[in-house]
């Protein structure tokens, strides 16, 4: 699922989607930008595609990213601790960078939106409430995550 905030890179997939930017906090591997752009769209579209939703799916993943990396980058992968308890998983407390983030752009983020959030959403908004370029997009992602019915779309849907 690419959302629409991130549409103007989705068809070339240039920059790393939220998508698989969850999945690569859910497997415990950091992947640069260089690393994406040195994939194929076939490479990239796969790490979008393929599931995460099990332990032995994270595993395969994990798996198939390091060997993308070392066999395509002549990297080493970088990993990093996989969060036990993520945020974006609690849908009873809304963490406060968010709340800062949706203050600051002049919005009213309620625990009741917040529930009614999929966690791959719940993501994205703290991801873009990080201070740096991104947060640029937090507006627009809240906007879309906040319309009725709105849940973003597959690209060539």
């Amino acid at each position: 699922m690419i959302f629409k905030f991130e549409q103007d890179f989705a068809d070339s997939l240039r920059c790393i989607p939220m998508i698989v930017r969850l999945k690569l906090d859910q497997c415990g591997i950091k992947l640069k930008l260089h690393q994406w752009l040195r994939f194929s769209y076939q490479q990239r579209q796969s790490l979008v595609d393929l599931p995460t939703d099990t332990a032995d799916n994270r595993a395969a993943y994990r798996a198939y990213l390091i060997h993308l990396i070392e066999s395509v980058c002549q990297e080493q992968a970088a990993e990093v601790t996989v969060d036990p308890n993520p945020a974006w998983e609690d849908a009873t407390t809304i963490p406060d960078c968010v709340l800062e983030q949706a203050a600051a752009k002049g919005v009213v983020l309620t625990l009741e939106l917040w529930q009614k959030l999929t966690p791959l959403q719940r993501f994205a908004l703290i991801k873009l409430s990080r201070p740096g370029h991104e947060n640029r997009n937090f507006l627009p992602a809240f906007q879309e995550f906040s319309a009725p019915h709105t849940y973003g779309h597959c690209p060539g849907s």
